[in-house]
């Protein structure tokens, strides 16, 4: 048995005992003073009513005191806080993932898929810590590095949502050959009743888009890099995967672009997997060359030590998350770790059965 304070104890019980003892010899100096002595008691003594009357209170008193003294002996040992040690050795996973996506809406088809093949990522972890950071003129945070899988699977049936959102919006109002987006009256209330689900995933990543552009693709991979808890302090393998077109539509100078987005990431040890769509997804919103931004964004990622995957019919977004698991193998450390659970059932049950025999036995008495 471990005690968080044995003090407490060392100090506390054989004080308890100098208290009982001095009391019994106070208790026998004192004995026949302040009362008034009867002779020729015999005859009372003998009688069977007074031999009963004297063991009932012997016992009463011996009961009385053995109670008082196993509940101030019991505080005791509850206020020096019992404990048990327990020592666990285990591996631990010590990876955290990053899904960095840009969600710019000539790429939802390939986000929708990656969020759909992720959450199966994700039930199956244990032990990694993942975050997810979505862009497109700004960064938002999405979800924080955490190992609260459940909470990370929620927020990716919401992103879910959201792309379910933007191919509707697309499908309705998005005329490809004009690059123009169209709606008429008779379908303007849907029109903005879409809008406004839209506007709630869009806020915080079209913040100044007039002045900034939009798929600004160095900010966004740069932004998640520096999301990560404690980035030069904790040494854990560190992976970003990241989806875009690359497809960058800026209107004034990105504070980052994606060459310097990547060396960041090599500085820090961070690998990222790149996920590019495949060309017949290629945007006509884009005013930029998918061969040229194709090349960039895979120069870019193998700097890194990651792989680039471009969707195709042979490769979908299935198996370039299978691929991505089966490379990004788990480091496991044998970890030795020591927890100290409170074991204060004892102490407790004793106390509260001295306090219930000294209830029952002032209840006998009085009756």
């Amino acid at each position: 048995m471990l005690f968080i304070h044995p003090a407490v104890l060392k100090w506390g019980l054989p004080a308890l005992a100098v208290c009982v003892i001095v009391f019994h010899l106070i208790k026998r100096k004192i004995k026949y003073k302040g009362g008034i002595k009867a002779a020729n008691t015999s005859f009372v003594k003998s009688l069977d009513i007074y031999k009963y009357k004297r063991r009932f209170y012997t016992v009463v008193s011996i009961a009385l005191e053995l109670c008082i003294v196993a509940t101030l002996a019991a505080s005791l040992f509850l206020i020096a806080r019992p404990a048990k040690k327990e020592t666990v050795s285990n591996g631990t996973k010590k990876r955290d993932i990053f899904l960095c996506m840009d969600v710019s809406y000539s790429i939802y088809a390939l986000n929708a898929d990656l969020v759909e093949n992720l959450e199966d990522v994700v039930r199956g972890l244990d032990g990694d810590r993942f975050g997810i950071s979505i862009y497109n003129t700004t960064t938002v945070l999405y979800v924080p590095m955490t190992d609260d899988y459940d909470f990370i699977i929620s927020k990716l049936e919401e992103l879910k949502e959201y792309f379910v959102l933007q191919s509707e919006f697309m499908d309705k109002y998005y005329d490809e050959d004009t690059n123009t987006y169209d709606y008429d009256m008779n379908n303007y209330d849907d029109y903005l009743a879409l809008q406004e689900k839209l506007d709630y995933y869009d806020a915080g990543t079209l913040v100044n888009n007039y002045v900034k552009g939009s798929s600004l693709v160095g900010e966004g991979l740069a932004s998640c890099v520096y999301s990560y808890p404690r980035l030069e302090d904790e040494d854990r393998t560190r992976v970003i995967i990241m989806s875009t077109d690359n497809a960058q539509e800026e209107r004034s100078e990105p504070l980052v672009e994606l060459d310097e987005a990547t060396d960041i990431c090599k500085k820090y040890d961070i690998t990222v997997f790149g996920l590019f769509p495949k060309k017949e997804k290629w945007s006509g919103m884009n005013t930029t060359d998918y061969q040229t931004d194709k090349e960039e964004f895979q120069k870019c990622v193998e700097k890194t030590g990651g792989k680039f995957y471009e969707e195709s019919k042979t490769l979908t977004v299935e198996d370039i998350v299978k691929d991505i698991e089966k490379e990004e193998a788990l480091e496991v450390e044998e970890v030795t770790t020591t927890k100290i659970y409170d074991q204060p059932a004892v102490p407790v049950i004793v106390i509260l059965s001295c306090l219930v025999l000294i209830l029952v036995i002032g209840l006998v008495i009085k009756l």
